[in-house]
C-alpha cells in the first residue's frame, strides 16, 4: 500500500495558497484521482473548495477573539499555537480518507506557520518523510526585482524553517503582462539577470547589500526555478504533480495504476 505525500502549500497573504489548492484539488478529479484537501486556517471566511479536513472545526477565531479579549492579529497568532494541540485530531481524520496525496491549504499570514514552532511540529507530527512545500511567488510582488528577490530570500527561509523538498510556484500568471512573465522568467533563469536588475533598480548605497544577496541567491539556485501557474486555468498543475512524483515515487504516475 502506498503512502500518501502532503502538500503544504505557503506564501504570503494573497499569493494565491487556497486557489493553487483548489485547483490541484480538481486537477486531480479530472484524472479520476483523490486528493484530501485540509484547510489549516482558522481565520478562513471565503474557501474556493469545500474542506474535506477543515481546522475550523476545532479551532475558532471569533471565540479565541472573545475568550481571550484579543484582537484579530492577536487572536490569529493563539490560533496558529493552538493548531499543533489538535493535531492528533487533524491526522485520524485525514488518515480515513485513504487518499494518495494530502493538499494542506495553510494560514494567510506565511509568518503564523512558517515562524512559529507550531508549524514545524505540524509538519513533523503529520508525516516529515513524505512532505513537500509548494512556496507561492506573489507575481505583482514579484514585477519588480527588490520584490522578486525578496520572495526568493522568504522562500529560502522557509526551506530553512520546514526542513522539507520544495517547489517554487509562480502563482496567478494570469495577471502579468507578457512583458511583466518574460522578465521573471529571465530572472528565474539566471541570477545574473537578477543581479544586474537589482542593482540597476537600487541606488548604489545598497549595491555591496545587492551583491550579497545575490551570493546568497546563487548558492541556493534552485530556489529561482519557478513553475508558472494561473489562477483561472489548471496550467503547470501537471508539471507540480510531476516534480512532486519524482520527488517521491521516482516519476511513477498515479494514473497508470
Amino acid at each position: 500500500m502506498k503512502e500518501e505525500i502532503f502538500v503544504y502549500f505557503i506564501g504570503t497573504a494573497g499569493s494565491g495558497k487556497s486557489t493553487l489548492s483548489a485547483n490541484f484539488q480538481k486537477w486531480f478529479q479530472l484524472r479520476g484521482l483523490d486528493a484530501t484537501i485540509v484547510n489549516l486556517d482558522p481565520g478562513a471566511e471565503n474557501l474556493p473548495y469545500e474542506p474535506d479536513v477543515d481546522i475550523r472545526d476545532w479551532i475558532s477565531l471569533r471565540e479565541v477573539m472573545e475568550t481571550n479579549e484579543l484582537g484579530p492579529n492577536g487572536a490569529q497568532i493563539a490560533c496558529a499555537d493552538m493548531i499543533a494541540l489538535n493535531t492528533d485530531d487533524v491526522k485520524k481524520s485525514i488518515d480515513s480518507f485513504k487518499s494518495d496525496y494530502i493538499l494542506i491549504d495553510t494560514p494567510g499570514q506565511l509568518e503564523l506557520f512558517v515562524f512559529r514552532e507550531s508549524g514545524k511540529y505540524t509538519v513533523e507530527f503529520l508525516n516529515p518523510e513524505r512532505s513537500v512545500i509548494c512556496y507561492l511567488i506573489d507575481p505583482i510582488l514579484a514585477r519588480t526585482a527588490s520584490g522578486f528577490v525578496s520572495q526568493l530570500l522568504l522562500s529560502i527561509t522557509t526551506n530553512f524553517r520546514l526542513n522539507r523538498p520544495q517547489i517554487n510556484v509562480l502563482s496567478k500568471t494570469d495577471l502579468l503582462s507578457d512583458k511583466d512573465l518574460e522578465i521573471i522568467k529571465k530572472w528565474s533563469d539566471s541570477t545574473d539577470e537578477i543581479y544586474g536588475a537589482i542593482t540597476t533598480e537600487e541606488a548604489s548605497i545598497y549595491r555591496e547589500m545587492s551583491e550579497a544577496i545575490s551570493r546568497l541567491i546563487q548558492e541556493f539556485g534552485g530556489h529561482t526555478q519557478l513553475i508558472p501557474t494561473s489562477k483561472n486555468k489548471l496550467s503547470g498543475i501537471e508539471d507540480i504533480y510531476t516534480n512532486i512524483q519524482l520527488l517521491f515515487e521516482g516519476g511513477e504516475d498515479l494514473m497508470k495504476d
